[in-house]
């Protein structure tokens, strides 16, 4: 596995920069999609004309315009043309050195109109600690916007201003999506107002780091800054999607972007509506996908299913009985052929609701119940690096961490790693990472990480836990056929 890898198992770190799109960046190219060859036809079949869809869908795309006033900045503050490796929903603004002190930034986007009497759909990044909303309608009216409620964690925003009879989009079911479907864009890139754009669907429930909790649409549809927000349409001209994020090593489109899928757009929008704020059920679990090398670590037959990462002390799953390195295999009775339905399923569920949760735990399958609870705040930690390390075979060098450091990190074990190199760089793991535990067994010292790889027999597959920036993630490493660890 290349050494990025494990840089996608993090939720906090894009490799080549995933960029949200505010109003800034190089633009893109349009590409021209290849057109599908059918079969017993005498030649390929000319993809869907969009014009009608303009025509009779435009009137509901917005243009809006976003002012921050009297905030002058630290460099910290300074948001890149390309996001760093960190939380991906670092807003995309005008570049600026790092020195600038700033009076005011004025930013654009798009939004969609989903009701007549003004409720605008578009992306909470959009939206979010601004002072000034401005929305431009299609026929040149211009509305100063109520922010009704963002949600950061979905990346959805909703806006609200004083008018009625508003042309409103059709919306349509995201779940019908498919990989090879036509899609289209109308948004306003850099400002240039009702450009459309189109391509194909490329993938569908695409988990990105920073997003675990949304199953983006991927396409090829160009996408630049100042489309945020902007909604994406199926070829019947209903909206399937609304544009967040491209993927980029250059800040402009380069074939790849990312929408939030509608029917999860509007269920948050719903909620923000109602209450301002997205209510969420809380399991108190973290999960990760369970691969082949995973699934030989843990003894389980076949990779499916979710694998635990973290249980947080007090939670309800802790509560349930769920523990580290187990695999929840069915919820409900229902198998979980991906790791990401868990969560979801949790998330669409209310406080109060029993889960029936089978699990796979050192061989042998077991049933544990659990109940959601409403989700509570959550604080970010720190820590620094500690002395005493040894090397393995793996090519780790690690170090203990002080139980000060450990109550930062708010966990009772973990290794530091001071270097990495073969088999564990191979795999992603870096200098700075913390190794939690090996498979099922918590590491406190760097003796217990050379007794438990001394109980593997050569050739076979470990899985390690690493944390990362506060993200816990398994693994796998498949030992060598002879190691020797040194101190």
């Amino acid at each position: 596995m290349h050494r990025t890898a494990l840089t996608a198992r993090f939720a906090c770190a894009l490799v080549a920069g995933a960029c949200l799109l505010g109003a800034c960046a190089a633009p893109g190219s349009t590409p021209t999609p290849a057109p599908p060859v059918t079969a017993g036809s005498a030649g390929p079949t000319p993809p869907p004309g969009f014009s009608s869809l303009v025509a009779s869908r435009g009137a509901s795309v917005v243009d809006i315009a976003t002012l921050r006033v009297g905030r002058d900045e630290n460099p910290q503050d300074i948001e890149l043309e390309i996001a760093p490796e960190r939380d991906f929903a670092d807003r995309l603004a005008w570049p600026l050195p790092a020195s600038a002190r700033i009076s005011q930034i004025r930013d654009l986007a798009s939004g969609v109109i989903i009701r007549d009497d003004g409720l605008i759909l578009t992306s909470a990044h959009v939206v979010t600690n601004i002072d000034e909303v401005q929305v431009r309608l299609d026929d040149g009216r211009r509305f100063t916007a109520r922010v009704v409620g963002v949600d950061r964690r979905t990346d959805v925003g909703l806006l609200k201003i004083d008018a009625t009879a508003l042309p409103v989009a059709v919306i349509g079911d995201s779940s019908t999506l498919g990989p090879g479907d036509w899609v289209a864009a109308i948004s306003s890139p850099f400002g240039f107002e009702r450009s459309v754009t189109a391509g194909v669907v490329s993938a569908i429930d695409r988990v990105m780091g920073g997003a675990g909790e949304i199953p983006f649409i991927q396409t090829d549809v160009a996408i630049n800054p100042g489309s945020s927000g902007s909604p994406l349409f199926n070829s019947r001209g209903e909206v399937v999607g609304i544009n967040s994020m491209i993927y980029s090593g250059s800040g402009g489109y380069m074939g790849l972007s990312f929408a939030v899928p509608i029917n999860l757009s509007m269920r948050i929008a719903d909620e923000l509506q109602a209450h301002g704020t997205v209510r969420r059920s809380y399991l108190g679990a973290e999960f990760q996908e369970m691969t082949p090398a995973l699934a030989q670590s843990f003894g389980l037959p076949a990779a499916t299913g979710a694998l635990v990462v973290r249980v947080e002390a007090g939670s309800p799953a802790e509560a349930a009985g769920l523990a580290q390195g187990d695999a929840v295999l069915a919820l409900d009775r229902k198998p979980l052929a991906r790791f990401i339905d868990l969560p979801r399923q949790i998330t669409q569920r209310p406080p109060g609701s029993r889960l029936r949760l089978e699990v796979w735990r050192e061989g042998a399958a077991r049933i544990l119940q659990a109940t959601l609870t409403a989700q509570p705040a959550s604080a970010a930690t720190t820590f620094a690096a500690a002395p005493a390390e040894w090397k393995d075979g793996l090519g780790l060098s690690l170090a203990d961490i002080s139980p000060a450091q450990r109550l930062q990190l708010r966990m009772e074990s973990g290794l530091m790693v001071r270097e990495a190199e073969g088999l564990a760089r191979s795999e992603g793991i870096r200098a700075g990472d913390v190794v939690v535990a090996l498979n099922t067994t918590r590491l406190y010292r760097a003796d217990d990480f050379r007794r438990a790889l001394g109980r593997v027999p050569a050739g076979n597959t470990v899985a390690l836990l690493v944390m990362r920036d506060q993200r816990l993630a398994y693994v796998a490493i498949r030992l060598p056929a002879s190691r020797r660890g040194r101190s």
